[in-house]
């Protein structure tokens, strides 16, 4: 069974995590990603850690990179300058996440290389994107989680500045350039013609404020930090147990009911103070009292299979590593061994499950810097073999 993206083919100009998630995702779909590294340095993420017990591979690159090809370029110099415009004749996407400008000043811009392919979908990540006042100002994630507002709703209240646990700024860039990508070259079937995708690490926090926005256009004021709380639905955020924390989230009237019913609470359903979300929201100082002090009685695991089996969304906090043993986690298959590796590695599965792509048992390693040189001039440049140095 061929995979929807089966037959595409990306010169990948991208390092660390914005642009690699994007490609990453290409290539779950079956794109076939060819990364363009620098020779004897490659992407920036090779040197990041945790690496793998001998020390020498990034375990943060290879669960960046799985399946990917990987040649070595120098785009400083002529030759291998001139062997990249080659490749741009052969592939139908061209991405990168360098700063703005750092493109064309190395004569590849996207007017350049639509000349050679106008065909061609140049694709650009960066941090504040190819147009406006901070289009060449650096970034990375923390910086757009901060500039976009994200981090000044994020923490609990009246705390310090938090960012979010991951790195949204980078991985929401991701996705959107992979949405573009796939956008185009759906266009390109119908027009024939190319074009560029500029997507900005900025303009995707801003994307992803939905409730933020809607509430500051209403109210006049700029939301703050909540903690775990829904700013407009209630009871929707974290709870201690006897044992702990986990969730509720009872996001309309009737499942406010069935939570009542499940702690043995059925008076607070006719409570003046609590009756309609609304009144719940005005008064959660008070109803976070009572909950708090009927939910303290019993355990997590106790409390999350009752009000569960009472048809209420809730969930333990999960630590990270009890994702391994989570039954639902597995039947997803969202957690793959990666091959090719002494040492256990797992990472994340493909998140988009479609009827006519194939479930996969494991991942392909990451490459080794250059490990594609000569396959990939063989197979695109047919057999006129430039040299590139092997690293």
């Amino acid at each position: 069974m061929s995979k929807p993206l089966e037959g595409v083919k990306v010169l990948d100009l991208t390092r660390v995590l914005a642009g690699p998630y994007c490609t990453m995702m290409l290539a779950n779909l079956g794109a076939d990603v060819i990364k363009v590294e620098r020779p004897g340095v490659g992407d920036d993420a090779r040197s990041f850690g945790p690496f793998f017990e001998d020390g020498e591979e990034s375990a943060y690159f290879a669960s960046l990179n799985s399946g990917k090809r990987s040649i070595s370029l120098n785009l400083k110099n002529e030759k291998d300058i001139e062997i990249f415009k080659r490749l741009v004749e052969k592939v139908d996407v061209v991405t990168e996440n360098f700063r703005p400008g750092t493109m064309e000043k190395l004569g590849l811009g996207y007017e350049t290389l639509k000349e050679i392919n106008p065909e061609i979908i140049y694709a650009a990540t960066s941090g504040f994107g190819h147009s406006g006042p901070d289009s060449k100002k650096a970034a990375y994630d923390m910086i757009v989680q901060a500039a976009s507002g994200v981090m000044s709703i994020t923490g609990e209240p009246d705390g310090s500045p938090v960012r979010v646990g991951v790195s949204v700024g980078d991985i929401v860039a991701g996705m959107f350039t992979a949405t573009g990508i796939v956008s185009a070259l759906h266009q390109r079937n119908t027009t024939g013609e190319g074009q560029k995708v500029d997507v900005a690490m900025l303009d995707g926090q801003v994307a992803i404020l939905e409730n933020a926005i809607a509430r500051y256009m209403v109210s006049g004021e700029a939301p703050k930090p909540l903690g775990a709380r829904h700013p407009s639905i209630t009871p929707f955020q974290a709870f201690e147990a006897k044992d702990g924390w986990f969730v509720i989230a009872a996001g309309n009237d009737t499942l406010w009911g069935k939570l009542c019913e499940a702690i043995g609470r059925e008076d607070l359903i006719d409570d003046s103070r609590f009756k309609t979300n609304a009144d719940r929201s005005d008064n959660i100082e008070e109803l976070n009292e009572v909950l708090g002090e009927e939910l303290a009685k019993k355990t997590v695991d106790e409390w999350v299979e009752i009000i569960d089996n009472h048809g209420v969304p809730t969930s333990p906090i999960n630590t990270v590593d009890k994702l391994f043993d989570y039954p639902q986690v597995q039947a997803r298959n969202m957690l793959l061994d990666l091959d090719g590796y002494e040492e256990d590695m797992a990472v994340a599965g493909n998140p988009i499950k479609m009827t006519n792509l194939p479930e996969e048992d494991s991942k392909p390693r990451a490459p080794e810097l250059g490990e594609h040189n000569e396959e990939v001039i063989d197979e695109l440049l047919d057999g006129d073999r430039p040299k590139i140095e092997v690293v």
